[in-house]
């Protein structure tokens, strides 16, 4: 098995790194790719050093069984068709190719089996926060269609990168200091602050974040549900929330949702608010599963259900989700 990892110095192909190896994934050979800024550096995978090749248009991808690529669009877009001409399977995390109708945009599981089809050779890994959305959205699917969904998303700095992340981090410390704060990778100052727009803004009033979550979950659970989101970058590293409340065909009342969600694929039920105990970011970085907490009717709609839920996105939200993608072909074939 040959695997080829492009953006490997990012956060999301560092992670990548560590999921492989941690998930004992069948690797025999790794190859990683970059730009001209990561080309030459090495990173470690089990045990032994591999060296970031220059992203090119020639034939380093022969032979590639899967290729997992978080590299921007732009960058999937100009190289799709070198990594996937020799058969090799492009797995791509940046929102290029989500919304095309030959391309299949998967969450194993909610719909692995549209990983089948994939004529182009490309599969598409969705928005962050439509992967945590829509993991827990399925377990109540199953009981009652999901007529409605509004979703308030509350997204830490690493959404937007690790030079994000240490952005904020030289915030707090720039602000302790009473020095000037360094703004660059959000519109305003994220430190002590939460800033409701997530991506740019669109024609419509939305952000291009918030109408991902509108397209993609649609796609994603062949459904027609109509979501309305609100993204909100806040001064958390790492995992991100959302609040959501669904309205369903029939009344799903919290005892059979909190059922759903114990028996739900890659979801773990935090829900004992009387004790405290519901999910929170800073304690579910680097954890696998969605977190479910905080459930209860919805006082304004008989049919409706609301809760919380937690996830690191750039595990699920971006890299494991790749290579369940992954694992689920190697298993199917």
């Amino acid at each position: 098995m040959r695997v080829a990892i492009v953006g490997a110095s990012g956060a999301v192909g560092q992670e990548f790194l560590r999921i492989l190896s941690s998930r004992n994934f069948p690797v025999d050979e790794l190859l990683l790719f970059g730009s001209s800024r990561s080309a030459g550096t090495s990173y470690n995978f089990r045990g032994e050093d591999i060296t970031v090749k220059l992203l090119q248009e020639n034939d380093d991808f022969k032979g590639v069984d899967f290729a997992f690529v978080s590299a921007g669009g732009d960058t999937s877009k100009r190289f799709a068709e070198t990594i996937t001409k020799h058969g090799a399977i492009m797995i791509d995390n940046s929102s290029a190719f989500r919304m095309c109708p030959d391309v299949p945009l998967v969450v194993p599981e909610v719909n692995p089996e549209d990983a089948l089809s994939r004529p182009r050779g490309i599969i598409a890994n969705p928005n962050c926060t439509t992967i945590m959305m829509v993991v827990a959205l399925v377990a109540i699917e199953r009981l009652s269609h999901i007529r409605r969904i509004h979703i308030a998303s509350y997204q830490s700095a690493s959404g937007a990168g690790a030079a994000a992340m240490a952005e904020l981090e030289q915030q707090y410390r720039e602000v302790l200091n009473g020095q000037p704060v360094t703004v660059k990778k959000f519109p305003h100052q994220l430190a002590y602050n939460v800033i409701p727009q997530v991506d740019v803004f669109t024609d419509n009033g939305y952000t291009k974040e918030e109408m991902k979550m509108f397209n993609e979950t649609r796609k994603i659970l062949h459904s027609d549900v109509q979501t309305s989101a609100t993204c909100v970058r806040v001064p958390s590293l790492r995992s991100h929330s959302e609040s959501i409340w669904i309205e369903t065909e029939r009344p799903v009342s919290v005892v059979e949702a909190r059922e759903a969600f114990s028996k739900a694929q890659g979801v773990t039920l935090m829900d004992n608010p009387q004790e405290g105990i519901y999910p929170m970011p800073l304690h579910l970085a680097g954890k696998d599963d969605v977190y479910v907490g905080r459930i209860r009717a919805d006082l304004a709609n008989p049919n409706g259900l609301s809760f919380w839920i937690v996830s690191d996105q750039i595990r699920k939200g971006a890299a494991l989700n790749a290579v369940q993608i992954a694992e689920y072909l190697i298993q199917t074939h």
